[in-house]
């Protein structure tokens, strides 16, 4: 408190500057720094015992969003409204109660007043220390259940505990019966190894962990000596946690801004417990913060800070921006929705977005983008000289007709969904089907609720419902379980699966819980040694493996499912695509977006929890909404997002937005995916693939097997389909792709099969006029005069240079322009 109090003598100056004015007859609006909101947090406070407390925080918004900290500046006020006077106070921002009451607890500054409802009740009632909900948050807090130290599966130095506190049970009994009197000495608590270690007065591992005048050892020495009560059963749970302030825009430089944490509980009290949480933030560069829960900016960015009790956790993003810098928003008609809250957050970050691409940029990114081919010369030349404004959205709506919009997005759904081959388990036919099965319903315009619904409920044979390969690919439940959650809600419950996850909601018992979903697919072979029918079984648990306890379906973040005389896959299937499911719609949309600027708004697109949040939460929101209110409708979707001027924007950017790469100020090059790359090195040339399993001029788009491709298609990062990580199929450029487009038979192979120079000399036109068509045919562009100057004096005095004109073809295609949609 004191480093920060020091930090804010200076808006000490501006509070009494505005006020001095103010009196004069200056009203706030003409003085420089003016605040237009004053917020408290929490808005409601509960105390319910003796020494009972809370921290508050009060926030200060100035007309240009910045926010501060003006806790210790503002001027505090208690009102009583029922219990004696001097029933609660508050001092240097934390309300305690000397007796029962209720209160309206005021903050005043720079001529801005807010309120809080303070409710004490209970107050005379010393609270004894709760193994429950003290003494584990503080072995959470202190790090001493964390895999590092005794959390670690083999423990540290003889004492094991449960990772983060994931067995609260196990972890009473080791420290109360193992060691007997040494961990534990209940006649002499101070002489406890618990406590001992801890302060470093003994040797210890883990060195000082807290000091003896701390809260801590208070609480820890008080539970020894009252006889370390064991209090798990029938203990309230933790029902939810909230940080304060939710959000904060702070200047560069030094700027502090405090966080409370409070966790309410079943039996309907709340507490501080900003003192027992772990704190984080996920970008210290531009604002860390520390155990107190107390954030110190740096340099421009963006952070999310997150507190973690219990098996919660909570965050709230802070944004570091530059206060010594005027900013004035440039005008900017928003084409949609999505447009608003881009613009919204970059007027908050203060940067301004780069203008839109240029025709030709934005007919070659939109027609890889959904068809998956380049735009041919007959497209770019009707498209440049059409003048109609409406042009671009008459273009998208054209390619959302053509093939390959199905083909593109069946074969993204088959890499998250692992289509491939399985010796023993997944034969060509089969498989084959359930590609061909996914890109007929996306070429239909099937909604995807229905889609991934009639998947998730599958029964029958992997010939005549080939959706069913899904559950043949993958046999374990467990698996399974965690296939779904990525899949679909775009949620990683692999941790949950030892321990509770450290970073998100989800306890071992969501992971056992959601696994029994999956315990009775039954599966049998029919006539054909290729055909698999799976159906319901009936029968087998998910058991939790720490107690063994049978573990009942339920819903991730719901309640247990009814599947009384039901397949339970039909019950989870309904779940995934309900537009209540909070996950579902969000996830998909994130997906799609991602395809479209080679980032998502949560990513990676595959880990969405309250620690990896969106870089924009309204339009993370909206879009899912959007996708349920178009009913599911991939296309509308796409149309949203293409048609806007975020995904319409050029690459080039400006001095403000130069840094940005998750905030879409501009766009930024992608390398082509591997498939789609192929098949536009083989339009470009003129010369047709030959595909393993698909006839002569297929495109790689179509390749069904995962197990399936060619040397080129493994050097460019196609997905081999092995996990339902979005990561899987991988678009970074590397060493091995450039030598092989260099040295390798691709490029110089299809220039000579393709023989596109030769036929365009044999039609009349000009080495030069033949340049402007290999730039036109691979670039979607004439050469420039610039480039034009430059290749002309290499065709030398041959009427019909095809040498040098391979090798130009050569270069362009080697290009990065090329190889990147930009």
């Amino acid at each position: 408190m004191k480093t920060q109090k020091f930090t804010l003598i200076a808006l000490l100056a501006i509070s009494c500057t505005i006020a001095e004015g103010t009196e004069e007859g200056v009203t706030p609006e003409q003085s420089t720094t003016r605040f237009v909101e004053l917020s408290l947090y929490p808005p409601q406070v509960t105390l319910g015992h003796a020494g009972d407390y809370q921290g508050m925080v009060a926030v200060a918004t100035q007309a240009d969003g910045v926010t501060i900290d003006v806790t210790d500046l503002a001027k505090w006020r208690v009102g009583v409204e029922h219990g004696e006077k001097d029933a609660l106070s508050v001092e240097e921002g934390v309300v305690r109660a000397a007796s029962d009451g209720v209160a309206r607890v005021g903050v005043e500054f720079a001529g801005l007043r807010a309120e809080a409802d303070v409710h004490a009740q209970g107050t005379a009632k010393e609270k004894p220390v709760s193994f429950r909900h003290d003494v584990m948050p503080i072995l959470m807090r202190t790090g001493c259940n964390s895999g590092g130290c005794h959390g670690s599966s083999r423990g540290k130095d003889g004492f094991r505990m449960s990772l983060f506190g994931f067995d609260p049970a196990g972890d009473y009994h080791r420290l109360t019966r193992e060691q007997v009197n040494r961990r534990l000495n209940l006649a002499m608590p101070e002489e406890s190894l618990l406590l001992t270690k801890a302060v470093a007065s003994v040797t210890h591992t883990g060195g000082k962990r807290f000091d003896e005048d701390s809260d801590y050892y208070a609480k820890l020495h008080d539970w020894i000596a009252a006889g370390a009560r064991n209090d798990l059963e029938g203990a309230p749970t933790v029902t939810g946690v909230a940080i304060y302030p939710p959000k904060a825009a702070i200047g560069a430089g030094g700027q502090m801004q405090r966080f409370v944490v409070v966790a309410d509980y079943s039996d309907g009290t709340s507490r501080d417990v900003t003192s027992l949480v772990v704190f984080q933030s996920s970008n210290e560069s531009s604002a860390a913060i520390d155990a107190a829960g107390l954030v110190t900016s740096d340099r421009r960015g963006e952070t999310f800070v997150t507190a973690r009790f219990d098996t919660h956790t909570v965050g709230s993003q802070v944004l570091v921006l530059p206060t010594d810098e005027p900013f004035e928003p440039r005008p900017e008609t928003p084409a949609n929705y999505i447009d608003e809250l881009v613009s919204a957050k970059l007027r908050t970050l203060r940067v301004h977005p780069s203008d839109l691409a240029s025709d030709n940029e934005f007919l070659r990114r939109v027609t890889i983008d959904i068809a998956g081919r380049l735009p041919t010369v007959a497209e770019v030349e009707a498209f440049t000289a059409n003048e109609d404004p409406a042009k671009r959205t008459a273009k998208i709506d054209e390619l959302l007709k053509d093939p390959g919009f199905a083909q593109v997005w069946g074969l993204k759904w088959a890499e998250l969904l692992l289509v491939r081959t399985l010796p023993n388990r997944v034969e060509y036919k089969p498989m084959f089907l359930y590609s061909q099965w996914l890109t007929e319903q996306i070429d239909s315009g099937r909604p995807l609720d229905d889609m991934f619904g009639d998947l998730l409920a599958a029964s029958g044979s992997s010939f005549t419902t080939p959706q069913v390969n899904f559950y043949q690919i993958e046999p374990d439940p467990k698996k399974i379980a965690e296939n779904v959650a990525q899949t679909f809600l775009g949620t990683r419950l692999q941790c949950a699966q030892c321990h509770n996850h450290p970073f998100d909601r989800w306890t071992m018992d969501d992971y056992y819980a959601f696994t029994a979903f999956f315990t009775q697919i039954g599966r049998k072979t029919g006539e054909d040694y290729r055909e698999v029918f799976v159906f319901n079984s009936g029968g087998g648990e998910s058991k939790h493996p720490v107690d063994g306890r049978v573990m009942k379906p339920k819903f991730l973040g719901g309640a247990e499912a009814d599947v009384k005389g039901r397949d339970r896959r039909e019950a989870l299937a309904e779940w995934v695509t309900s537009p209540e499911n909070p996950w579902f719609a969000p996830s998909v949309a994130n997906r799609v977006w991602a395809h479209f600027f080679g980032v998502g708004i949560v990513e990676p697109l595959d880990d969405i929890r309250v620690s990896n949040p969106p870089s924009n939460p309204e339009l993370f929101d909206e879009l899912g909404e959007k996708l349920i209110e178009y009913d599911y409708d991939l296309r509308r979707l796409v149309r949203d997002i293409t048609t806007s001027r975020a995904y319409q924007r050029s690459c080039e950017p400006n001095e403000s937005n130069a840094g940005d790469t998750r905030n879409f100020a501009r766009s930024h090059a992608r390398r082509m995916p591997a498939e789609t790359m192929l098949d536009c090195l083989s339009q470009a040339t003129g010369a047709p693939e030959k595909l393993p399993g698909l006839p002569l001029g297929s495109r790689a788009t179509q390749i069904a097997d995962g197990n399936s491709g060619n040397y080129f298609l493994t050097t460019f990062g196609r997905s081999r389909r092995e996990s339902v990580c979005a990561c899987e199929a991988k678009t970074d450029p590397t060493l091995s792709q450039a030598l092989h487009l260099l040295n390798g038979a691709t490029v110089a192979g299809k220039i000579d099969s393709g023989k596109l120079i030769e036929g365009w000399l044999e039609a009349g036109k000009t080495p030069v006029e033949v340049i402007d068509a290999i730039y036109r045919s691979a670039l979607g562009r004439p050469a420039t005069e610039e480039e034009r100057a430059e290749l002309t004096p290499l065709l030398g005095d041959d009427p019909k240079p095809i040498e040098p004109l391979r090798d130009i073809f050569w270069a362009v295609l080697n290009s990065r322009e090329f190889a990147f949609n930009h």
